[in-house]
């Protein structure tokens, strides 16, 4: 591996949701010291990088996402003096820290919302998106938020509607711009100047919209939860400027050094705007992929399919994979039976490790949590609030990790959790994976270890991607070295032939057979 490879390529990227990790002071909500001290669990699995959901000043309408000071700290979480603990604690024990960046919206409650609701000439009136309604009173244009209804709030201040593609709560900043602009890269600047090592960037593609306001066409017959399914999102996201403003991130970015930065890009067709966004050298580093998220199986053609969107070529940007994550239903609970889990997560652990990219670890991920069920009167989702019963809760797959089999509420809070525990988790607890040597967690531990120590792995061209059934193999290659890889993703045995040194194998996979869901990888 060259010296000059920056440390964010290939590496092994653990996600954190706040709230969710571990409370420190009984609160029953996860907090900023809480992760500082789980980070010596973090550092074990051998990965190079935590991300950070967002912990910043909110109200917590979409639990921070709905930022309403952006250099800050919110209380439930700690302080600015914690946030630079975990940094220090974080570094100490050789981890990168990345934080989100949420640059489509802001928090109504942040000042440079109170301000620009104020009239339509002070200082801060074009920082949102603001529009006089139809002549008979209507909203501007057709589009719906993604959490159910127009994407348009009347406000009586200014005798106008405000955008907001989400909730009412988080209206849509104005990053057509150059102010916003400005402001937002010194909120980047400013986390920056305090250690962290990078950005995932949130729903970078609603950032900038149709400043003529066009009405969204239709979309055609299709799965439809919410209004938002309903049409071809044209006009309310993906403008084509979006790349220029990411341009002078990267540029405040490059000034740091060895920086990254991962898009987040949803949507039916995300595939050209996560091109665009990390084109060349002046655009983000890497792009996070919905590719598996929301799939409802995982199969061997999903994925020979979601490799070859991102083949190895210059100026394309690199590819960031994650099986599950603080929006998705938990994987295993998607695609096996419970009685397959434990079989099909040591499958999808070696898969996630052999992908050309950088692998995003979710919390729990390494001890194969299970999705829980919340019953509707304990939802705190707002999605699944306004959506039910027929959008599944993400509140289900951010339950508290589950640390000691024997604790009150898993060993996360000694108060009452904000989410409840899963039933089924205590006999996933760390505290016992860690006794048994055979468990998923030391199998991750295991995996990331031979990914960091193979270029193949975490560098290495993908090339001979074949899907045939319940049989996926591929090849990664770096400079003359070869490894190959097999995995079977049903029930019954695959007969296969592959010579050389075994490097890795799950579930008593040899190179003439994989067992229900057996997965190998072999050197030569």
């Amino acid at each position: 591996m060259s010296e000059t490879t920056p440390w964010w390529k290939g590496a092994v990227i653990y996600q954190i949701y706040p709230r969710s990790f571990q409370d420190s002071n009984g609160d029953g909500v996860g907090d900023l010291p809480g992760i500082t001290r789980r980070l010596g669990h973090v550092a074990s699995l051998g990965v190079d990088a935590i991300w950070l959901s967002p912990f910043f000043t909110s109200p917590m309408k979409d639990f921070g996402y709905d930022i309403a000071d952006y250099c800050n700290v919110d209380p439930i979480f700690g302080t600015l003096a914690d946030f630079d603990a975990l940094v220090a604690r974080a570094h100490s024990l050789g981890l990168k820290v990345i934080i989100d960046q949420v640059y489509a919206h802001s928090s109504d409650q942040h000042a440079w919302f109170r301000a620009s609701r104020e009239g339509r000439n002070g200082d801060f009136a074009d920082w949102y998106v603001w529009a006089d309604p139809k002549p008979d009173g209507s909203p501007p244009s057709n589009w719906q938020s993604v959490f159910g209804g127009p994407a348009w709030t009347w406000d009586a201040r200014r005798r106008q509607y405000y955008l907001h593609n989400f909730l009412r709560e988080q209206p849509q900043l104005n990053v057509h711009n150059p102010a916003v602009q400005d402001a937002l890269l010194a909120a980047a600047k400013f986390w920056l100047d305090r250690g962290v090592d990078g950005f995932r960037v949130d729903a970078i593609n609603f950032a900038m919209h149709d400043p003529l306001l066009r009405d969204n066409p239709p979309a055609p017959p299709g799965p439809r939860t919410r209004p938002f399914d309903y049409q071809l999102r044209l006009h309310n996201q993906s403008h084509p400027d979006i790349p220029k403003f990411l341009a002078r991130l990267r540029a405040l970015l490059d000034g740091y050094g060895a920086t990254y930065t991962v898009a987040e890009v949803g949507g039916a067709d995300p595939i050209p705007e996560m091109r665009a966004f990390t084109a060349g050298e002046t655009h983000l580093n890497s792009a996070y992929s919905f590719a598996f998220l929301y799939a409802e199986r995982l199969t061997p053609q999903v994925v020979a399919h979601a490799l070859a969107d991102w083949p190895d070529e210059p100026g394309l940007g690199w590819p960031g994979w994650a099986l599950t994550n603080h929006d998705s239903p938990r994987g295993l609970s998607r695609w096996a039976a419970p009685a397959e889990r434990q079989a099909f997560a040591r499958m999808a652990m070696l898969l996630l490790m052999s992908l050309r990219g950088n692998p995003f670890l979710y919390y729990g991920e390494e001890l194969g949590l299970t999705q829980v069920e919340i019953p509707f009167e304990e939802l705190q989702d707002p999605e699944a609030i306004a959506n039910w019963p027929l959008t599944l809760s993400r509140d289900g797959a951010r339950t508290p990790m589950a640390w000691e089999a024997g604790a009150p509420n898993l060993g996360f809070s000694s108060g009452t959790p904000w989410l409840r525990t899963g039933a089924d988790h205590a006999a996933m607890a760390v505290d016992l994976q860690e006794a048994d040597p055979q468990s998923l967690l030391h199998l991750t531990r295991r995996l990331v270890a031979l990914r960091k120590a193979e270029p193949a792995l975490r560098l290495g061209r993908l090339e001979r991607i074949e899907a045939e059934g319940d049989l996926l193999s591929f090849e990664r290659w770096y400079e003359n070295r070869r490894i190959r890889l097999a995995f079977n993703f049903g029930t019954k045995p695959v007969t296969i032939a592959l010579e050389g040194q075994v490097i890795a194998e799950v579930n008593g996979a040899t190179g003439t057979s994989l067992p229900a869901f057996g997965a190998i990888a072999v050197e030569g």
